[in-house]
């Protein structure tokens, strides 16, 4: 195989693209499920996108147990963190121009895991990028998020390779 042809492999065929309207994602006829969707889309826009952390006592449990190894556990402790890494926004008054752009959002018992467009410079063309998708993942309890996985990295010293990504680039 040539190296070209390797290139060719690893390729971006079709770029992801995420939900015109993630609304109707975040929506289920079982009530539980339902309930904890919601939270999770509250979760995603209000704190995540558009810095809301006041808003964080509605939608996470006091323990709030992290899984990435760049953030400590407890609700406090995250909204400290996240809550000095961005000044509140406006949320949009339509769902439709929410960021990010949501793939899916899937739901099963207490558990709720988000994957949403994400786009990433392209280290092999520099000044170019490509999309991914990024997961968040919340075990529920109550309807509030209690326990919460995703892909992060620890930081290497000074950044650089294996260096944790802050908020990815919608």
């Amino acid at each position: 195989m040539t190296i070209a042809a390797s290139f060719a492999l690893v390729g971006q065929a079709v770029p992801v693209t995420g939900a015109d309207d993630p609304a109707p994602l975040f929506t289920d006829k079982d009530p539980v499920l339902n309930r904890n969707k919601q939270a999770a889309m509250h979760i995603v826009f209000d704190l995540l996108a558009y810095s809301h952390w006041e808003d964080a006592p509605k939608y996470l449990t006091e323990r709030y147990i992290q899984h990435n190894p760049c953030c400590a556990s407890g609700r406090q402790i995250v909204m400290d963190l996240f809550g000095k890494m961005a000044k509140p926004k406006p949320i949009p008054s339509s769902t439709k121009d929410y960021t990010p752009k949501i793939v899916a959002v899937l739901a099963q018992g207490d558990l709720v895991a988000v994957f949403n467009r994400v786009e990433r410079p392209d280290p092999r063309n520099p000044g170019q990028t490509y999309t991914t998708t990024h997961y968040d993942m919340w075990r529920f309890v109550d309807g509030k998020a209690d326990e919460h996985w995703d892909e992060g990295s620890i930081n290497a010293p000074g950044g650089g390779p294996g260096a944790a990504k802050g908020a990815p680039k919608q």
